[in-house]
């Protein structure tokens, strides 16, 4: 559902707790590379059918559908799909949130939860440990020390501990969350969009690189920003005391 440039991507398997099949899978990279691909799409919404989960993960009883570790390891890897969207994208977290649908979560832009929301990384209770950038993700998020306290235990956390540790920015009403999360994403929407994807790779470079080279970095992005019909636009509605209307050109 795509309204005010604003796409709801909802996973839609309530009674598993929306946890992934690996046709959810493939499902969820086509949908997502529609609305990268979509000009009138400037903001996502990712969220779980239900009142009572986000994503539980993979669905566990599936994973001996693969043939092998090896097959296992090049799946098409949701975590990946959302990870890798130029789109920025909100997570409206409305209930658990365990394992990959952690990992949905921490690969979001922006994580909004329910005051009823819970998130854990449980793998280690059943052998192994998350694949799709959890650890280096809940360390950014979180820092080592409270990271360290998920992987390790596989204990989930509330949503007012999550709000404490930073893994989320808010937490609302139960009922509230996917409002709140949709009027975010329509603030963005109202952005320039060739800044708000430039924002947004930025972020995620800054993490990677040393300081000096994330601010030349970050200096040549502006400079493609700068040189946009948008920008041209910003400058005209700031001369004119008026809206912008940005066309993403």
């Amino acid at each position: 559902m795509v309204t005010g440039g604003v796409a709801v991507l909802t996973l839609n398997r309530p009674a598993k707790r929306n946890a992934i099949t690996p046709e959810m899978a493939t499902a969820l990279r086509t949908h997502a590379a529609a609305l990268d691909a979509d000009p009138g799409v400037r903001a996502v919404v990712l969220t779980g059918a239900g009142d009572k989960a986000f994503c539980a993960g993979s669905d566990v009883g599936e994973l001996d559908r693969y043939a092998t570790p090896w097959a296992f390891r090049n799946r098409d890897d949701y975590g990946d799909t959302i990870r890798g969207l130029r789109t920025p994208v909100i997570a409206a977290v409305n209930g658990f949130a365990f394992g990959g649908g952690l990992e949905l979560a921490l690969a979001c832009d922006i994580r909004l939860a329910a005051s009823t929301a819970t998130f854990a990384a449980p793998e280690i209770k059943l052998g192994w440990i998350g694949g799709s950038g959890q650890s280096a993700l809940l360390a950014h998020s979180i820092g080592p020390g409270n990271a360290a306290t998920m992987l390790l235990t596989g204990d989930p956390i509330d949503a007012a501990q999550a709000l404490a540790w930073g893994l989320v920015s808010e937490v609302v009403g139960r009922h509230e969350v996917l409002d709140r999360a949709v009027a975010l994403a329509g603030r963005i929407a109202a952005r320039a969009p060739i800044a708000a994807q430039t924002a947004k790779a930025n972020l995620r470079a800054a993490y990677s690189m040393p300081l000096e080279q994330a601010i030349r970095y970050e200096r040549d992005l502006q400079t493609i920003c700068l040189s946009t019909a948008d920008a041209a636009e910003g400058r005209a509605a700031f001369e004119q005391r008026r809206e912008p209307r940005f066309t993403g050109e």
